[in-house]
């Protein structure tokens, strides 16, 4: 995967819009959610942790695509948040991965980082099938919120304290779920749409 542009026209045209990367992505889903986000005129940056590396190569599921990061994702503080329209955590293994803690003790950089975006009304905080494994760690997060996720994840959301719901696509405020990867058109519809068209943020009075 090569860096895509945005186009100069769309309705995204100067945001900026966060995925979350590791080994095992499916490639499908992050090349249709680089395209459609650039078509729209959105810059899409891909983000992991380095490790104090400049930057990682990984592999897709079933090792058919690789791609190079080199945006650390442990770099990215409350301002550097506030410049983001959303953050993605895609399908695939990359939730899981992103979730380990060398100090078992200490929650991994990845979960701080949503620990950050979670106090972010104007962010998106978005999560495509297996996403929502990151928030295993801190599921006071998704505490009484509707979401929606793989069918596999489906007792492990509600034991987050989440609301499960059985539809593709889950918009509650800032927070945006879908179902299976094979729905990566209607999340980036959804995102599309909400950045586009801000709705109330998530807890705002009516």
């Amino acid at each position: 995967m090569g860096i895509i542009e945005p186009l100069p026209s769309g309705r995204l045209v100067g945001k900026r819009i966060g995925i979350l990367m590791e080994n095992d992505f499916v490639e499908e889903e992050i090349s249709y959610l680089e395209r459609r986000f650039a078509e729209e005129g959105a810059r899409v940056e891909l983000l992991t942790r380095l490790w104090g590396q400049e930057s990682l190569l990984f592999s897709g599921h079933g090792k058919r695509g690789r791609t190079r990061v080199d945006g650390d994702l442990e770099e990215l503080g409350y301002h550097e948040l506030t410049q983001l329209s959303a953050l993605v955590v895609p399908a695939g293994m990359v939730a899981d991965r992103l979730r380990y803690s060398d100090q078992v003790e200490l929650p991994a950089p990845a979960v701080r980082l949503m620990r950050r975006a979670f106090g972010i009304p104007t962010l998106l905080k978005v999560f495509s099938c297996h996403g929502l494994l990151l928030m295993s760690a801190a599921k006071d997060l998704l505490d009484g919120r509707p979401v929606t996720c793989h069918n596999n994840l489906v007792a492990d959301v509600r034991n987050m304290g989440a609301v499960y719901r059985d539809q593709d696509v889950v918009q509650d405020g800032d927070l945006i779920t879908s179902r299976a990867v094979e729905h990566c058109h209607l999340l980036a519809r959804t995102v599309i749409e909400a950045i586009d068209r801000p709705a109330q943020p998530h807890g705002a009075a009516a």
